[in-house]
Formats: structure tokens, sequence, C-alpha cells
């Protein structure tokens, strides 16, 4: 387990110590006791022998006796269905149905 927001990583060894999971990238999207990050990783085919395509995934984190836990975790397993929520997000916040930032 992590008990800095630095450390925690979804790089994922099986048990004979083989990469099964390659974190490409982390963006922390918010930090405190409840941190919120989204990565975006690669998981090994091991039929193929190849690593997969890229994939994204937000987990949200929850710091308990001094580690940092993941408590859930949503999947964008295409491009395709990324750039779904991506234009529902935009079609939101520009008809202001979204909005809460204190400005």
């Amino acid at each position: 387990m992590a008990s800095t927001i630095d450390e925690i990583s979804i790089d994922y060894f099986d048990e004979n110590g083989n990469q099964i999971i390659r974190q490409i990238d982390k963006v922390v999207l918010s930090k405190g006791a409840w941190t919120t990050i989204m990565f975006l990783y690669v998981e090994w085919d091991r039929q193929k022998e190849v690593w997969g395509a890229p994939k994204a995934r937000i987990d949200r984190f929850q710091k308990k006796n001094g580690e940092y836990r993941s408590q859930s975790k949503f999947k964008f397993t295409s491009a395709k269905q990324a750039q779904q929520i991506m234009d529902v997000f935009k079609k939101w916040i520009d008809s202001g149905m979204f909005s809460g930032d204190e400005e």
C-alpha cells in the first residue's frame, strides 16, 4: 500500500514477477483523505504475448491508517467510450446544467 499520493501506482506483477499492468501516465484530479486519480495504462495479453491497446481508468482512494486504499474505479475501455463521456460533459457544461465551481 502507498502512504503518499506519489507512491500510488497501478503497475501490477503476477506471482512469477511478470508485469501484467503497466502504468503509462497518471493525473491527480483531487487530493486529500479521498483522492481521485486518472490512469492511462496497458495490460499484457498472455495469448498474443503483446501489450494491449491503452485503456484509462479513474480510481478513488481513501487514506486510512496512513495508507491509501482503492475504494472504487471506473475503466474506460476504448477511445470511443471516452469520447462519448467527454461529449456528454461538454454538452452539460456548455448548457449550464453542470456547474458547481464557486468563483
